[in-house]
């Protein structure tokens, strides 16, 4: 294909993507483009390939149901999107957890002698560079910030295939979470909700123009 016609329906699904506050219910995502939306998650880049994620898609009904009372941002999406997904994120994806370790030793099959030499690289890099391990909160913001990566591919690739998208922040975490555990759905000791996502159709067809700030002021070039 043409780099030219690509990057134009690249950018063509970018305009076409809008934060869609309520969906059409009769409309649902067939289970092999879904799988492709949570596919381009799965395989989103991360912190020195940590993965820091898991993603809970919300399809039982009485569950959208307790989850709405608790999430004020997602009034007119958890009724009627066709999917919708919380992501959480790791809580201690420190430099010397069992987690980690597994993740490079076991996922990524990082050699253990090169894994026992990044490691204080690693530290290094939490400690003193990004300054993460001062307490729990800030190691779980920084988690938090790679779950955003997959959110962001997870949309993108959603509107390159004409599916409707919308980010959700607006939730009451402690009740989230709490609502969660209650349904055997979060082990707090391990996660935490970092964003929520919807997906479906809109119901207005029309496609809305995008308003955002020109080149010239969210870019600087210095050369």
């Amino acid at each position: 294909m043409d780099k030219e016609v690509r990057k134009k329906e690249i950018l063509d699904a970018y305009h076409f993507r809008h934060a869609t506050k309520a969906f059409d219910p009769a409309r649902k995502i067939s289970d092999d483009d879904f799988a492709f939306i949570l596919e381009t998650g799965r395989l989103s880049p991360s912190s020195v390939g940590s993965e820091p994620w898991k993603f809970l898609v919300v399809q039982n009904e009485q569950l959208r149901g307790k989850l709405r009372e608790v999430t004020w941002g997602a009034q007119g999406q958890l009724p009627t999107a066709s999917h919708f997904v919380i992501i959480l994120a790791r809580k201690n994806v420190r430099y010397d957890s069992p987690y980690l370790r597994e993740q490079m030793l076991e996922v990524k099959q990082m050699p253990e002698e090169v894994f026992n030499q990044v490691l204080r690289r690693y530290r290094e890099f939490q400690e003193r560079d990004l300054n993460i391990l001062e307490n729990e909160r800030a190691l779980f913001d920084w988690a938090s910030k790679q779950t955003y990566i997959a959110l962001g591919n997870m949309m993108t690739a959603a509107a390159e295939i004409g599916i409707d998208s919308c980010p959700i922040e607006g939730f009451q975490l402690d009740n989230v979470e709490k609502l969660l555990k209650e349904e055997g759905l979060l082990d707090d000791s391990e996660f935490g909700v970092s964003v929520m996502a919807a997906f479906g159709y809109r119901t207005d067809k029309e496609l809305r123009s995008k308003q955002r700030r020109t080149t010239e002021q969210v870019v600087q070039w210095i050369n």
